[in-house]
Order: C-alpha cells, then structure tokens, then sequence
C-alpha cells in the first residue's frame, strides 16, 4: 500500500480532483480537517484556490497554520498547491495587503501580462537538482492565476548555513515568477499538477516517492 496523504479540507476550491490524481499514482487519500490525521499522515496537501486573505481566513478557522508549522517542526512534508503556495510567503497585495504564514520571504504582486489571469499551459524552468522535476523538466504544467512572486526568495534569504530552498520559474507577460519551492519537507508550485495531464501526475509521483 502507498503511504497516506491528507488532503486538507479547510474549505478552499474543489479538492476532488487533487484526490483522484494522488489515488492514480499510489497514495492512500484522505480527505479531512481533522487536526490528528492531518498531523500522523505521512503526507500534507494543502490546496488553494480564491483570493489569498480568504484562503488564510479559512485556513486560520481550521487550525491550518498551526497544523503546518508542527509538521514542518517533525520533517513532516506538507505540498502546497496554486494559492497555497503563495500563503507560504510573507504577505500579498491582492485586494489590499494580507499576511501569509512567513515560511519564505515574499510577496504575491499581480502578474504583469496583457491578459490576466493566466490560465493554461507553460513551460517551468526547473531548479537544477530538483527532486520533483525529476524526468520531466521539460514539460508544461497548467496555471490559473492572476497573482505571483516575482522576487527570488533566495535573494531575501542571502547567504547562511542552511541549504537553500530550489526555485523553479515561469514566466506570463513581462512576469517571470516562482512556479515551485523546494525547501525540505516544504514544497509548494504554483500550477496545479492534479490538472496538467501525465506530467503533474508524474511530479505527484516524484513527491510520493520522497516521502
């Protein structure tokens, strides 16, 4: 049997499919806000999907942050997905300034591209040495979204004895912008690999298999 995986149910977007892409590569799926499974599951999926201060509003109301910074503190991995990678930052300008949970330095700025959002398919350029892109750092993933980090969290960071976070980049319009974080038991993208077809059911694998 696969190892288990929570799907955080904290009230944000149509989780179904995240579920159904984790079950295809192997996991064991459960879907809940309950705070004891979420912490004993070997993995986190926290999805997002809406404005940034809605989704941290409705992941304070389950306890969510909390959550989160107890299986970072364990090396308990957590995936964050769309919105719920930008959450990970530090604040966003999205209808007005909201704060996130400050796990990268950081802020969500809207895209600057002549159409926005940006909804369908780009290619990532993936951070060398990258785990979760292993074997398909040359395929497109499918983005919806109309916000981004545009700045390199490894610069906010600088220098220090701790091994730096990988950061995989995309680009929409005059934007280039953090499409994935790798940063230990932390790993978060922008797209949505539940919907980007045999590659994101390969980089689920890939998450899968590190855990």
């Amino acid at each position: 049997m696969g190892p288990k995986v929570v799907v955080f149910d904290y009230g944000s977007g149509n989780v179904r499919s995240a579920c159904r892409a984790l079950e295809h590569v192997g996991a064991r799926v459960e879907l809940t806000s309950d705070r004891t499974e979420a912490l004993e599951a070997r993995g986190l999926l926290v999805p997002g999907v809406g404005a940034f201060a809605a989704v941290m509003e409705q992941l304070r109301a389950a306890d969510g942050p909390a959550i989160i910074d107890a299986r970072l503190a364990g090396s308990r991995p957590v995936f964050g997905v769309c919105v719920g990678l930008q959450v990970m930052f530090e604040s966003s300008e999205e209808k007005g300034r909201a704060e996130g949970l400050g796990q990268w330095p950081g802020v969500v700025r809207r895209l600057d591209a002549p159409v926005v959002p940006h909804m369908g398919w780009s290619p990532v350029e993936a951070a060398e040495g990258s785990r979760l892109f292993e074997g398909i750092a040359d395929q497109r993933f499918y983005f919806v979204h109309s916000y981004g980090v545009l700045s390199d969290p490894l610069e906010a960071l600088g220098p220090g004895p701790m091994i730096p976070p990988l950061v995989s980049w995309a680009c929409h319009g005059a934007s280039r912008f953090v499409a994935a974080v790798e940063n230990g038991p932390l790993v978060a993208t922008q797209f949505h690999p539940e919907k980007s077809g045999e590659a994101g059911l390969h980089l689920l694998r890939n998450w899968l298999q590190s855990l």
